[in-house]
């Protein structure tokens, strides 16, 4: 194994601009394993398409996952000409998971034509606290069994049409007070709350098949007093791979979130979150940060804090990750269903079959923070 390209295959890079910075050339060619996109890189569909396709050219032949969030709602990436799709608590009301799965099956076309391999998607967070700041709308609703058949579907319309779905916030987001882009969340709930209410609609996709699952910077304090599920081997590797049985990628939310950055310092989380089972993580803004990461990782190795086998590991499950779901980049004009009005209509009928309450969205006039 080579140490520094395995570390480096841990890394998924966000950056600036609707082109490629010479900062990113240079993590590409160190190995990096992915690349998250967010609006900042998207001028037109066929300028993103092309972005996309040149980062999948410079990785030289090698799988580089091409990742986004585009949920619907207020977290969408991607906005007009391609289909805006509703808030997922529509498509909850709704209540239809034939009409789930289709909507899934059009954020796939759209984003497949575009070169996009992965989508950030579904939220299967449970929204039980309406003083949840972040999640919300963002959510099918708030009972369990309809997120878990919501989300299921939506992941595998996803998947059906060849992109990777990532289940999101593991063990569950939705019954927090704080926003983790700001602060540090904290739970009290006993494990028994968590299989009933928090954990029933990550189970359900885990048995669908989701590709990836991302995990939530929110302590859970009776599963780990100290650290968030991102830091927390009794919480990913404890409650997600041995009690819950998956076998999948696990995405770290975004590094450079609050919860993380003001609470433990960038070295020591890297670390941390290598050991407890993160296998990708999200690196949005800090080139500096991103070849940091690579290079704690390999020190870990070297000093006997983290394991050779923790890190090859990691990279057995990016590796089939990428098999499955990492394409090749496709060039020239771009095929005519992207906004098409068949798309459209799938959008609305949502609307159509939901109450106008959820449609609404408190108006954001920024991006919302990363994943």
């Amino acid at each position: 194994m080579n140490l520094e390209r395995a570390a480096a295959k841990m890394v998924c890079a966000g950056f600036h601009g609707t082109m490629v910075p010479k900062e990113l050339e240079d993590l590409i060619a160190r190995g990096v394993g992915g690349v998250v996109f967010f609006s900042r890189n998207v001028e037109s569909p066929q300028q993103f398409a092309d972005l996309a396709a040149d980062l999948k050219d410079l990785a030289k032949g090698r799988p580089l996952l091409t990742s986004i969030d585009q949920e619907g709602g207020r977290v969408m990436r991607l906005r007009e000409p391609f289909t805006i799709i509703p808030p997922m608590r529509a498509v909850g009301a709704a209540n239809d998971e034939k009409l789930a799965r289709e909507i899934g099956r059009v954020l796939a076309r759209e984003l497949r034509a575009v070169n996009v391999d992965m989508n950030l998607a579904p939220v299967l967070d449970v929204d039980t606290n309406p003083d949840n700041p972040v999640i919300g709308a963002r959510s099918f609703g708030r009972d369990a069994d309809l997120v878990a058949r919501m989300g299921c579907a939506l992941l595998r319309g996803l998947q059906d049409e060849g992109v990777a779905a990532c289940g999101k916030h593991f063990p569950g987001h939705g019954d927090t007070s704080q926003d983790s882009h700001i602060d540090l969340p904290a739970l009290n709930h006993p494990l028994e709350r968590l299989l009933t209410v928090e954990l029933c609609p990550f189970k359900a996709a885990i048995a669908a098949g989701v590709a990836a699952i991302m995990s939530a910077h929110v302590i859970f304090r009776p599963i780990d007093e100290k650290y968030p599920a991102t830091l927390s081997e009794p919480v990913l590797n404890g409650l997600l791979r041995k009690r819950l049985m998956y076998h999948g990628v696990i995405i770290s939310d975004a590094m450079d979130m609050k919860a993380i950055a003001d609470h433990f310092g960038f070295d020591e989380a890297i670390v941390l979150g290598a050991r407890a089972g993160i296998d990708l993580f999200m690196l949005c803004h800090s080139h500096e940060q991103q070849h940091r990461a690579i290079e704690m990782i390999v020190k870990a190795v070297e000093s006997g804090e983290l394991s050779k086998e923790r890190v090859a590991e990691a990279g057995e499950r990016l590796d089939r990750l990428f098999a499955k779901y990492v394409k090749p980049p496709t060039r020239g004009p771009l095929p005519p269903f992207i906004g098409s009005a068949e798309h459209q209509a799938v959008a609305q009928r949502v609307i159509e079959r939901s109450d106008p309450s959820s449609h609404a969205v408190a108006h954001d006039p920024t991006e919302p923070p990363p994943t």
